[in-house]
């Protein structure tokens, strides 16, 4: 089991934040790219913050965008199609599109829309 299953999602979220704020981006910016792929609105976002649920609670509670299955590519060196726990992968597409935002992607090609 991984330790990340258990940590809390608010824990790390200001992690996430400071590496995209680092880069120029907004708070904002993160929290779309977060309920695009989570189904969460502000309300729930901010819910799953303030009740530091685990990441396994978080996902548990996600309604994951269709367009998940287009996040493709590398997270720490591992390919994330390649991931075979559901739970892990999950958290490697949200890693890999919290990156995108960081290295500059424009919005609308990180919520893969036409």
């Amino acid at each position: 089991m991984h330790r990340i299953f258990h940590t809390s999602f608010a824990s790390v979220y200001p992690l996430y934040l400071s590496k995209v704020e680092r880069k120029g981006r907004t708070q904002a910016e993160l929290d779309t790219v977060i309920r695009w792929l989570t189904g969460f609105s502000d309300a729930e976002l901010a819910q799953q913050i303030a009740a530091e649920t685990t990441f396994r609670e978080f996902f548990s509670a996600a309604s994951l965008t269709p367009a998940a299955s287009l996040i493709t590519g590398s997270v720490c060196g591992v390919k994330i199609q390649e991931v075979e726990d559901p739970l892990m992968r999950e958290i490697r597409m949200l890693d890999k599109v919290v990156d995108e935002l960081a290295k500059g992607r424009p919005l609308e090609k990180i919520l893969r829309t036409l």
